[in-house]
């Protein structure tokens, strides 16, 4: 996610304020009903009593006057959590990993898993009133999916041939078999709109614990509880209001005057001091989150391997992961994926800092002049500085990398994905197959480097619909490899979700690895301390 991810971040689970919806786990199993989950439920619910009322707000980094309220063009991380806060998919992803039911109370999928059965909640209500159907959920994936789809999901749906109401059903009919389609189905894109979202997407409708009130991009959003939310379990707070507050600086002292709750991306290197300030609360989570470097492999002069590679060995990996992360983190790879994921291959040698072969590539693509890099505070917890460090390191491989600080406000829809050489995050997925979907395979609308490899969709299409797991690694190995090797993605490190909430205001926050603010939860699963 850039902030995403934007990367390239719902509580489930846990001992204080468990939901019923939250307990839902054990559904790798594929088709447990909500039913026989809540049969396993007991008296769990019962022990944690969270404190209703109150209004919780929110001070966020990473949005823009551009955002929106259509989920098919949400890039950051703010959009993230005002979409989670309104609206709800089909399916969430558990702090473990496990795909677990929302608006979809099961599933089950034909032995090749090339069709899948979704049974859709009854009783669910849009904040306009209507009553959400099957044909809702239908329609919101058929505008996604569409051909002509900005959607930042489209990359996940393509492979979709049909989808279509079966009575209280929806089916979905694949091209191919993928075993992890109940994930796709979590895409915090993919939130249900009344009739799709086909006639006005931006309209705010959604079927969330909280409704709209007003909607002020990139300064201000409000919202207040929805009656009638289908789960009364969570939802605690009267009203939520989210303050857009880009500044890291003006967002740490809000949060320590008490004009704010709670606060997203925390640096690293203010995480400590942070800490002692009275009331405050610092919490991290580590996961898939990945901070990088993006090139266009179809734009000079990064169209050229050899010009590439020199960048990726011109990074010092270990001084930017102590320098920027302070340790909230790990190294990365030039790849999306690290040992987060179930199905990683830790055989593939890590890339070191290495000025001399550098220096060798970097003669070897006749490049010469400056290269131009672009970077902003929003881009990610001090991107600023980790591209200063990049300029230094390649320097000493007798590479010149020219820096341009960006504005903070409209950097994720006027800089990322437009330039060729620019500071990015990722939230990462819950999937391998998500993730290379989302942002690498070359049809996805959301791939940020324009790597466009042939072999790699192959091997991405194959291991979808393998269902042997064994072979299925394997073949996630090679094309992480042709992609590290290959594509225009520099990952130095994966970091750690960081942020920070009042002890005397909030309660009930939880780890989540998924995404940032408890996978843009916090709104819904937190309560008034």
């Amino acid at each position: 996610m850039k902030n995403d991810e934007f990367s390239h971040v719902a509580r489930i689970g846990g001992e204080a304020g468990y939901s019923r919806r939250g307990f839902l786990q054990g559904t790798m199993a594929l088709g447990l009903a909500a039913a026989a989950a809540n049969s396993m439920f007991g008296t769990s619910a019962k022990a944690a009593a969270p404190k209703k009322g109150g209004t919780l707000t929110m001070g966020l980094g990473g949005g823009g006057a551009t955002d929106s309220l259509d989920p098919a063009l949400a890039s950051n991380v703010v959009q993230l959590v005002y979409l989670h806060t309104l609206g709800e998919t089909l399916v969430q992803v558990s702090p473990k990993g496990e795909a677990v039911p929302a608006l979809a109370e099961s599933w089950e999928s034909s032995p090749d898993a090339a069709t899948w059965t979704f049974k859709i909640r009854k009783g669910v209500e849009f904040h306009n009133g209507k009553t959400m159907s099957p044909d809702d959920i239908v329609k919101t994936i058929r505008r996604h999916s569409d051909k002509n789809s900005k959607s930042g999901a489209f990359g996940i749906l393509q492979q979709i041939a049909d989808v279509k109401v079966d009575g209280s059903n929806v089916v979905i009919s694949l091209t191919s078999p993928n075993a992890d389609l109940p994930y796709l189905m979590s895409d915090w894109h993919l939130v249900i709109q009344p009739g799709g979202g086909t006639d006005k997407p931006d309209a705010g409708v959604f079927s969330g614990a909280y409704k709209l009130n007003s909607f002020q991009p990139g300064e201000r959003i409000q919202m207040e509880k929805f009656k009638n939310y289908w789960d009364p379990t969570v939802g605690h707070f009267d009203a939520v209001n989210i303050l857009v507050i880009n500044d890291s600086t003006a967002r740490n002292s809000a949060l320590q005057s008490g004009q704010v709750d709670m606060v997203n991306l925390v640096e690293p290197r203010v995480a400590g001091l942070l800490k002692r300030a009275p009331k405050v609360v610092v919490e991290s989570s580590v996961g898939r989150a990945y901070n990088c470097f993006n090139m266009f492999c179809d734009t000079a002069p990064f169209d050229n391997y050899d010009l590439r590679m020199a960048l990726k060995l011109a990074i010092d990996r270990e001084q930017m992961l102590n320098n920027i992360l302070a340790g909230y983190g790990s190294i990365g790879n030039d790849s999306p994926i690290n040992a987060s994921y179930p199905l990683f291959d830790g055989s593939i040698p890590q890339r070191a800092y290495d000025p001399d072969k550098a220096k060798f590539h970097y003669k070897k693509s006749g490049h010469d002049g400056s290269i131009l890099l672009r970077t902003s505070d929003v881009a990610f917890a001090g991107a600023v500085d980790a591209a200063q460090l990049f300029q230094q390191s390649a320097a000493k491989a007798g590479i010149k990398i020219e820096l341009k600080r960006e504005p903070s406000d409209g950097y994720w829809d006027q800089v990322w994905n437009k330039e060729p050489f620019s500071a990015s995050e990722w939230s990462g997925r819950p999937t391998q197959d998500q993730i290379f979907s989302s942002a690498y395979v070359s049809s996805a609308n959301w791939n940020d480097t324009r790597f466009k490899n042939p072999k790699f969709d192959a091997l991405i299409l194959k291991a979808r619909g393998e269902l042997d797991k064994t072979k299925r690694k394997e073949m996630y190995g090679e094309a992480n490899l042709i992609l590290r090797d290959q594509g225009g993605l520099i990952t130095p490190m994966f970091k750690s979700f960081i942020k920070a909430y009042r002890s005397d205001r909030v309660a009930g926050w939880q780890e989540n690895p998924n995404m940032d603010m408890m996978n843009g939860k916090a709104a819904v699963l937190c309560w008034q301390a």
